[in-house]
């Protein structure tokens, strides 16, 4: 059966964006070393604290099981969630989640699908679709709810920020694993570029990320799992670039972009005690990941990615959760048709 042609998405761009303004923060240290501050998780925060106004009267963490929220948590380990906000279409759609062992030297992300299968009221089930009820704060909430664990912060990104943080380190040196050649006259984008290696311009690393097949419907063997692939590589190119030395002179303009399309309930303090943690840990020691189930799977007739319980459940203990005592499925919220 023909699939139908789907157009390509701004916001998985603008989170990867969302990881790069983690990278540029490093730059900071040099500045404002005496001012860093190591974040207050969750669980110590006064409820409602710097939540988006959105939708301060909701409580990202409440639904978890109070055994595990009462739980002692492991020292200088944090969790927040990275959005990308799409400047034209609105939501976020591209998440991810960050945690940052300090204590262990490693930092971790998992991109969370967005066609994940959340058990909720609403009539479309998916984590994309939080956004629409509730803004970034009920997303928190949802996926807080769906693994188990506190989101301690947040930091959206808008989509503009991608471009101009790509330039200002002077482009990326990446790997095209496949030839692009799509055509979208209605959002007036142009995306041609042969697969191997090349020196990205902030637009060409834009259309990389953006992309999701070409006009003859050829693309990623996986579709959006096979893009999430890509995107971690380009991070992962992202952030060995960045966290060099040779780019602290380039501290002003990635301030200015930062200040301009960035929110997030961290203090500047706390940024720079996040950027000290990825100068210490450094490129080799940020891994990624992606949150295992079937994409392929449906629920009463509607596609979702579909979450394998067992092995969220390990991906969770093993690299995100903030806990000593680990997690049982039962703390988890996780739906299966």
């Amino acid at each position: 059966m023909r699939r139908n042609k789907r157009k390509t998405s701004g916001p998985q761009a603008a989170a990867v964006a969302a990881v790069c303004v983690l990278f540029v923060m490093t730059a900071l240290i040099g500045l404002y070393k005496c001012f860093s501050k190591e974040p207050t998780p969750k669980a110590e925060s006064p409820r409602n604290a710097s939540l988006p106004e959105e939708a301060s009267a909701m409580e990202p963490g409440d639904a978890l099981p109070a055994r595990v929220s009462d739980a002692k948590r492991k020292e200088h380990f944090h969790t927040f969630l990275l959005g990308g906000l799409d400047d034209e279409n609105g939501g976020s759609d591209t998440n991810l989640l960050v945690a940052v062992d300090a204590k262990n030297g490693r930092v971790d992300v998992v991109s969370l699908p967005r066609d994940t299968l959340l058990d909720v009221s609403w009539s479309v089930k998916k984590l994309n679709n939080a956004y629409h009820h509730g803004g970034f704060t009920q997303t928190m909430e949802e996926v807080s709810r769906l693994l188990g664990i506190p989101v301690d912060h947040y930091v959206t990104v808008k989509l503009q920020a991608f471009v101009e943080l790509v330039d200002a380190i002077n482009g990326v040196d990446f790997e095209i694993p496949l030839d692009m050649d799509y055509d979208d006259p209605y959002q007036d984008l142009h995306i041609h570029l042969p697969a191997g290696p090349r020196h990205l311009t902030g637009e060409e690393a834009l259309q990389v990320v953006r992309w999701r097949q070409n006009n003859d419907g050829a693309g990623y063997a996986t579709a959006d799992i096979g893009r999430i692939g890509t995107q971690q590589e380009f991070l992962k190119a992202v952030a060995k670039q960045t966290l060099q030395l040779s780019n602290w002179d380039k501290i002003g303009s990635m301030a200015e972009i930062i200040q301009d399309c960035v929110d997030t309930d961290l203090q500047l303090a706390n940024l720079v005690w996040l950027g000290e943690q990825a100068l210490t840990v450094g490129s080799d020691n940020i891994y990624f990941h992606t949150l295992p189930g079937d994409g392929a799977g449906y629920y009463k007739g509607v596609s979702y990615y579909v979450l394998d319980p067992e092995a969220a459940l390990e991906m969770v203990n093993t690299y995100f959760n903030p806990y000593q005592q680990k997690l049982t499925s039962d703390d988890m919220h996780i739906m299966v048709p």
